[in-house]
Parts: structure tokens; C-alpha cells; sequence
């Protein structure tokens, strides 16, 4: 069984990533996403890329790049021209503009601001021809308001938690929705009904690690080796095999990330 997590986060700590690399190839992972979303994040990304190609028999490793929802409080203009400058120097570790993003659960007194840095790097990963990873919680009617006024139509809803309805919505204008092991946990009912939901072409899977670490592992740090339990579930909830399951969430992963 070879698993592509499509999204995972990375400290700068050199060591501790290793070990979860090895870690994660020991469970089949053949493929990681590392996601940025902040300077910090977005450098231990590109290590990530440089460490998986560096060492035999880990997981291969592209990232996402960009600057995420909590960073709208800066300047907007100098962190897109950041993240381009980033995505254009290490284009051959990109695969894709993000975590990007908004989320209206913390705070509603910054919502122009995120909305118009998301909108900001929608349109930088259109002129560079790359699908964006995309954060949204409580935010559906806004998030689907920027992707229009920008025509984007290619991308990640991660780590997703709506409705049917708003993954309609979002499938319909071109996105792939990616199931986390919040899927696993005992009260997230509406998770496993919208993952039911997601036609095989547009399913994902991820970790979101270090966070939402999956049933049986809950109350640990998530980690890559974990998405073979997500999986599993999700393949047994969907009445299909893991290994299936697996092999079709990667194939749908290569072709959006190339």
C-alpha cells in the first residue's frame, strides 16, 4: 500500500524530521505534501524537499508555499511578492501556493484583510500555473466569493469539515476535498457524511500533522506514518480496501501536483 499525504506540516528541527520521514516510509507513505503557510513553515517545507532527495528510501516531497490566514495582518503586497519570490527560486520543489486560506472562527475583525491576502495568492498561483492548498472554516459563502471574483478553479480544500452542500460547491468549481483523521473522531458525524459524499476523482487524504491525529492515535502529534489509519477507515466507510483507496487517493494527488 503506497499513501500520499497531502498535507503535513514541518518544524525546523532537522532531526525530528528525519525520524518522521523514516517513520512515514516504514508505513507506506510514498509521497508527502510539506505546507507552509508562514516564513517558518514555509522554510521547513523546502528542508523537508531537500532532505527527502538527499536520502535514499524516504518519501518523495513536494511543498506548498505561500502565507496563510494568520498572517493577513501584514503587509499583503510584501508577502505575496515573498511567496512568489520563494516559489519561483525552488520551482522544482513547488507544487503548489498555500496554506492559504480563510477562517472566521477566532476572529471576525480581520475578514477584508484575510480575504484580500487570499485573494492575493489565488491570483499569484494562477500566473504561475500552480493549484493552490486551501484553509476554510466558517468562512464557506466568503471562500466561495473570493474563488469567483478571482476564476479560480484548481486546488486542495484541505482538512475538510462542511457540508455537502459546500463540497458541491467547491467540486463544482474544480476543487478536490481532502479527508483528515478528524474523519476518525467520534462526534464528527458530518465528516463521514460529506466523505461519503466525494466522488472518487475528487477524493484526497492527508494528516494535517502535527495536528488531528487520527483514531487510534489520538492525543499524540500527528505525523505522516499515521495517515494509514485514515485511510482505513475511510476505505471501510466508503466499502472499498485500503489498499484501493490508497492507490486512488495518490493517483488523484500526482495529477493535480504533477
Amino acid at each position: 500500500m503506497k499513501l500520499y499525504d497531502t498535507h503535513a506540516h514541518f518544524t525546523a528541527d532537522g532531526g525530528k524530521t528525519a525520524a518522521i520521514l523514516q517513520r512515514a516510509a516504514a508505513a507506506g507513505v510514498a509521497d508527502i505534501l510539506a505546507v507552509g503557510g508562514s516564513d517558518e513553515l514555509n522554510a521547513a517545507a523546502l528542508a523537508v524537499c531537500a532532505a527527502a532527495g538527499e536520502t535514499a528510501n524516504l518519501p518523495s516531497a513536494k511543498c506548498a508555499l505561500g502565507f496563510d490566514r494568520d498572517q493577513a495582518r501584514g503587509d499583503i503586497s510584501a508577502l505575496v511578492a515573498e511567496a512568489e519570490t520563494l516559489a519561483t527560486a525552488n520551482r522544482a520543489s513547488v507544487a503548489a501556493i498555500g496554506e492559504i486560506g480563510l477562517d472566521f472562527h477566532y476572529s471576525q475583525d480581520d475578514k477584508p484583510q484575510q480575504c484580500d491576502l487570499f485573494a492575493a495568492e489565488l491570483e499569484l498561483a494562477k500566473r504561475l500555473s500552480l493549484p493552490v492548498v486551501i484553509h476554510t472554516r466558517e468562512a464557506d459563502d466568503a471562500t466561495l466569493g473570493v474563488l469567483d471574483e478571482t476564476d479560480s478553479h484548481c486546488g486542495i480544500t484541505h482538512s475538510f469539515t462542511g457540508n455537502r452542500a459546500f463540497a458541491r460547491q467547491l467540486l463544482d468549481r474544480g476543487f478536490y476535498v481532502s479527508i483528515s483523521g478528524i474523519v476518525t473522531f467520534r462526534l464528527a458525524d458530518n465528516v463521514r457524511d460529506t466523505a461519503l459524499y466525494i466522488p472518487d476523482e475528487s477524493l484526497l487524504i492527508e494528516t494535517d500533522a502535527p495536528y488531528l491525529a487520527p483514531v487510534p492515535m489520538r492525543g499524540k502529534e500527528n505525523e505522516s506514518a499515521f495517515i494509514e489509519h485514515t485511510c482505513r477507515f475511510l476505505a471501510k466507510l466508503r466499502g472499498t480496501d485500503a489498499a484501493a483507496l490508497a492507490a486512488l487517493t495518490s493517483a488523484n494527488a500526482k495529477r493535480l501536483l504533477k
